[in-house]
C-alpha cells in the first residue's frame, strides 16, 4: 500500500471529544434557538434553512413549529444540513463571545503541525457545516489551526456513510483516492470512504469509546487510539 500524500479527518470523535459537542454545543444551540430565530428568521441567509425545514415537515409552518423540529433534531443528533448550518451560526456567537473554545484531543495540534510542515495537505469533513467547522478550528483550546486546513467539506457533499461522498471529495481535491487517508471514529463512514478507494484508520479513543473496539468490529481498518499512533 502507497503511503498517503492527502489526509482527510473527521472531527467529533477523532480529533475532539463527543462528550464537548454533547453536552456544550448542543445544548447552547437548542436553548439559543429560539431567540435566534425570532431575531434573525427574516434573514436570506437564515430564512433557506427554516424554509428547508419546512418543507420536510409538510409545507408552511410557524416559525415555532420548525424551532421545536430542530430541538428535536438536536436531541437526537440527527445530521440534517438545514440543523448543522442554523447550529453553525448560532455557535459563531459563543465562540466570539468567549462562551467556550472548542475541544481538542492533546496530540491532536503537535500531530497536525508536524503534516503541515512535511507539506501534507490536510481535509476536514464532518457533519456539521463548513462555516462551524472552520469556528471549530479557529476558536479552539491549541489556539487558531485554520491555517493548517487546505478545504472544508460538509453534508452538502453527501452523507458520511455513502461512497459517492468520498468520490466528490476525491474529485475536488485532485489526488487519486488512494493517497488520500480518511481519519474517523466510525465505521460505517470508514466503510463508505474504504468503497470509494481511500485509505482508512479507526480511531478508537478510550475516552468515547470505554470498550476498544476489534476484531469484525473494526470492519478490517486499522485501529488506532490517537493521532501520534498514525503512521504515514
Amino acid at each position: 500500500m502507497q503511503h498517503p500524500t492527502v489526509i482527510l479527518t473527521d472531527i467529533e470523535g477523532t480529533t475532539s471529544s463527543i462528550s464537548f459537542v454533547k453536552n456544550v454545543l448542543f445544548p447552547y444551540a437548542r436553548k439559543a434557538l429560539p431567540a435566534f430565530v425570532a431575531a434573525h428568521g427574516q434573514e436570506p441567509q437564515v430564512r433557506r434553512w427554516l424554509d428547508a425545514v419546512a418543507v420536510e415537515i409538510g409545507g408552511a409552518c410557524q416559525d415555532s413549529l420548525i424551532v421545536e423540529t430542530l430541538q428535536g433534531w438536536i436531541d437526537q443528533d440527527r445530521k440534517h444540513t438545514a440543523l448543522k448550518a442554523l447550529q453553525g451560526m448560532i455557535w459563531e456567537a459563543g465562540y466570539r463571545n468567549g462562551d467556550y473554545k472548542a475541544h481538542f484531543y492533546p496530540e491532536v495540534a503537535a500531530v497536525l503541525k508536524g503534516w503541515h510542515a512535511e507539506g501534507k495537505p490536510l481535509y476536514v469533513y464532518s457533519s456539521g457545516s463548513v462555516p462551524s467547522q472552520k469556528l471549530f478550528f479557529g476558536f479552539s483550546e491549541a489556539g487558531d489551526l485554520t491555517g493548517l486546513v487546505s478545504g472544508w467539506f460538509d453534508t452538502e457533499v453527501g452523507g458520511k456513510r455513502e461512497a459517492d461522498s468520498y468520490r466528490h471529495i476525491v474529485e475536488a481535491i485532485g489526488v487519486p483516492a488512494g493517497q488520500i487517508l480518511f481519519l474517523s471514529d466510525v465505521v460505517e463512514e470508514l466503510d463508505a470512504a474504504r468503497d470509494a478507494g481511500l485509505q482508512t484508520r479507526l480511531l478508537d479513543r478510550l475516552d468515547d469509546y470505554p470498550l476498544p473496539r476489534s476484531g469484525e468490529a473494526t470492519h478490517g481498518h486499522d485501529r488506532v487510539e490517537n493521532f501520534q499512533q498514525i503512521t504515514l
